[in-house]
């Protein structure tokens, strides 16, 4: 199996599972794709470059670089394995000290691969030309820059008017996505394995506009209407674009979902319980 590596350097522990996985690479039959900032570190294994190069991913983080391993795939429909070294890493597949383990699962086709829907969104000029394209496993957002101005909105579904919105800003997110920035401003959890579309307001400047969950065939467009000078998209909280009046954000379902690793004893209502806190308080006797 060639297994892509894709990992966060501010980790004090990367080293050590860098260690490990050339380690097991052997023995489980893996050939080992380092991208460029960790090759060095590693110091075997060879570059990765390509997707096309791998048959599954490794992500050495949190829950961050996962989404960027997910990007670097490009709807390449290899498995990825999550290694959580942080704190929440709601995404991530195991632990790592759950690492070996995990591995061993991964090249001995112990798993489920579970298909997250992801997103396209492209951004279209004052003219209609598209000038920016994205993939995004959580959401896709247009927000306002620095400014205390109410940024404007009109908002549609396959043609047909939602509403205008006032508010900071709109997260058009993934049911991967809606326990990130969505559940942050008020958003649905919707279990990842159930394909929509959910449209969640910023700090929306009026009590009539409530989240919305949309079919995942529907096709949104924003189009910002007035609001402050800088406006930003940003995708996965990590990669965007400025955006401005009169500019319009088309966002729908990607032909190519992301596959995560899955094993049996991790399941989405536990992940929540244990990281999020779901349901409050612990049963009491």
């Amino acid at each position: 199996m060639r297994l892509g590596v894709v990992g966060h350097r501010g980790y004090e522990r990367l080293p050590d599972v860098l260690d490990t996985l050339l380690r097991l690479a052997p023995p489980l039959g893996l050939r080992l794709y380092f991208e460029r900032d960790l090759h060095d570190v590693a110091g075997d294994g060879e570059p990765l470059r390509d997707p096309e190069d791998v048959d599954a991913l490794v992500t050495l983080g949190g829950d961050g670089t996962l989404l960027r391993g997910a990007r670097f795939l490009q709807g390449r429909q290899a498995p990825i394995l999550g290694v959580n070294l942080g704190r929440v890493g709601f995404l991530t597949s195991c632990g790592g000290a759950e690492l070996e383990e995990g591995l061993r699962k991964l090249a001995g086709g112990d798993y489920h691969a579970e298909a997250r829907m992801t997103l396209e969104a492209w951004a279209l000029d004052r003219d209609g030309n598209e000038r920016r394209r994205w993939r995004a496993l959580n959401d896709v957002v247009l927000h306002k820059g620095g400014f205390a101005r109410i940024l404007r909105m009109r908002v549609t579904a396959d043609r047909e008017l939602i509403a205008s919105y006032s508010a900071d800003g709109i997260v058009v997110s993934t049911p991967t996505g809606s326990t990130a920035y969505s559940l942050s401003a008020g958003g649905p959890v919707v279990v990842p394995t159930v394909e929509s579309i959910v449209l969640t307001a910023v700090s929306p400047h009026t009590l009539a506009i409530r989240p919305l969950v949309l079919p995942p065939t529907a096709t949104v467009e924003i189009e910002a209407m007035d609001g402050p000078e800088e406006l930003l998209v940003t995708v996965d909280g990590q990669v965007g674009t400025t955006f401005a009046t009169g500019e319009t954000l088309c966002v729908r379902r990607s032909a190519q979902p992301t596959l995560v690793v899955r094993f049996p004893d991790s399941t989405f209502f536990a992940r929540l319980r244990l990281k999020l806190g779901w349901g409050g308080l612990q049963d009491r006797d």
